[in-house]
């Protein structure tokens, strides 16, 4: 064959992008993007073409449509998925409530302790203008705490009724769920393992969340947790009324902090289980109910939309910061956000601190001291974070309400005043993160009263802040006087200056 008429074709991609299993410790694959409109099918043709509700599906699957946003919802805002199962939602047995503490023979405090209402005329939540700490949570080890069992609510802010609102709790879970499931109608759930990696199985598709990944399940999306480490603990934050979205990145441009393509949405994946499940349960207005089945949860053969559960790896997000001099504010740490019904005023803001160059010129590079408007939680999953009290470690907490000042200990500030400035990396194998929100939160009474890990922060930390200034007093004199200023003590008599600095009539 002559020159002239060889082919120049070279390869044609057999599918679409999906990310490669990662071995044992992640057996799964996954679409990636944020806010796209997925598709899957775990069987080839399942999918209707054209249309998203035929008259008759393959294999007789049901089809079931699913909202997290109103019908007329702009089309940026509107999200909604279509799954293709083998027995529909609908097929149960009816709800019982279950009792507030549905277990009070358990020695570890009973069961679960959630709460939705953080309004302050619920007698069950306290307020604090100082700055809280707990100690790392235990894990029980004297009965068996699935994920929902050891659900402990810490601190939040409105109600699900009110559409508006935030819940922190931390997960204290010793055992898998087995044949139980757990859908939240209340709000989004953003998921972090601080011990012990989660592998969950949603509606959509499984998910192996690890300690250093993020996992968020929308509101209404059913699912249960292995916990194939053993016992687990994390964080989640939960929102009321709205959902988590990318931060607008100004400046920056198109590319920086959370990449959009770095986030993984599961494949479709179904069990074949038509037997009895005793135990689906339903959270609604903080309070759990329960219902029967014969046949399990995660039945959908095929799906498509875009209200999916995903997860991302916080290795991959892409700090910036100052080049120059001084501190930029922390937003630029935002992985994800959250509206509230206020323009332009977040509802929840999720930020990390992790592995970075610190870098300013003439520069205070620790956290200023400062009195934010917003209210500030703080958890970390691994390392050291210096300037915090002892008592932060991973699996602990932090709180400060909005206007509580905080800051460095003495010997931090001393420190960064008089050390030589070089480019240094700054929170090495430490990530440590922050749900901060612009709303006014209350803290629950177990974690007030009842978790055993509650620790003020030690006022004494800042005792060695002393007013420095005074022993300046004589060089101060100097200067006003070098300025045309009457001296220290005057600031009583009225002084008017001109141009050149001179009292006025003097």
């Amino acid at each position: 064959m002559s020159k002239s008429k060889e082919s120049t074709s070279g390869a044609t991609a057999a599918s679409s992008f999906n990310t490669t299993p990662r071995g044992q410790d992640d057996p799964y694959q996954y679409q990636t993007g944020f806010g796209n409109r997925f598709a899957s099918e775990a069987i080839p043709g399942v999918l209707p073409n054209g249309q998203n509700m035929p008259q008759k599906n393959k294999y007789d699957l049901y089809t079931e449509g699913m909202t997290g946003a109103s019908f007329v919802a702009p089309r940026a805002d509107n999200l909604n998925a279509w799954l293709h199962r083998i027995r529909p939602s609908v097929a149960h047995q009816g709800f019982t409530k279950l009792p507030d503490n549905p277990t009070l023979m358990y020695t570890f405090n009973p069961h679960y302790q959630l709460e939705s209402n953080f309004l302050p005329l619920n007698s069950k939540v306290h307020v604090s203008p100082t700055q809280l700490a707990w100690h790392p949570f235990d894990i029980p080890s004297d009965q068996v705490f699935d994920f929902v069992d050891g659900l402990k609510t810490v601190a939040g802010n409105g109600d699900p009724t009110l559409h508006e609102g935030i819940a922190v709790h931390m997960y204290l879970a010793n055992a898998s769920m087995g044949r139980k499931a757990f859908c939240n109608t209340d709000g989004d759930m953003l998921i972090l393992p601080e011990r012990g990696r989660l592998d969950i199985q949603t509606e959509f598709g499984r998910l192996m969340v690890r300690p250093g990944e993020l996992i968020v399940i929308q509101r209404g999306i059913k699912f249960k947790v292995k916990l194939p480490d053993g016992p687990s603990r994390g964080y989640i934050q939960e929102i009321f009324g709205s959902h988590y979205t990318l931060p607008e990145l100004g400046p920056l441009g198109g590319h920086g902090l959370a990449n959009a393509r770095d986030f993984e949405h599961p494949l479709a994946s179904f069990d074949l289980d038509q037997n009895h499940w005793d135990s689906m349960w339903c959270l609604v207005c903080g309070e759990m109910h329960s219902c029967s089945q014969e046949h399990t949860p995660f039945d959908v053969v095929a799906w498509h939309g875009n209200y999916v559960p995903y997860k991302y790896d916080m290795k991959k997000f892409v700090f910036v910061g100052s080049i120059s001099k001084d501190h930029i504010d922390p937003s630029i740490f935002c992985v994800l956000t959250a509206k509230s019904k206020a323009t332009n005023v977040p509802l929840a803001d999720f930020l990390i601190f992790s592995g970075r160059w610190d870098v300013g010129e003439g520069t205070f590079r620790p956290p200023y001291y400062h009195r934010n408007s917003s209210t500030e939680f703080m958890g970390m999953i691994y390392g050291e974070y210096g300037g915090r009290s002892d008592g932060f470690k991973p699996g602990g907490a932090s709180f400060e309400t909005g206007f509580c000042p905080h800051g460095v200990s003495y010997e931090e500030f001393q420190k960064a005043t008089e050390a030589e400035l070089r480019p240094t990396r700054v929170h090495e194998n430490t990530l440590v993160f922050m749900f901060e929100s612009s709303m006014m939160w209350t803290i629950t009474d177990w974690a007030m009263n009842r978790s055993g890990k509650l620790h003020k922060h030690e006022p004494k930390m800042w005792d060695n802040l002393k007013g420095q200034f005074m022993n300046h007093l004589e060089e101060v004199e100097e200067d006003l006087k070098k300025a045309g200023l009457p001296g220290l003590g005057r600031g009583s008599e009225q002084v008017s200056t001109n141009g050149h600095g001179q009292a006025n009539g003097h």
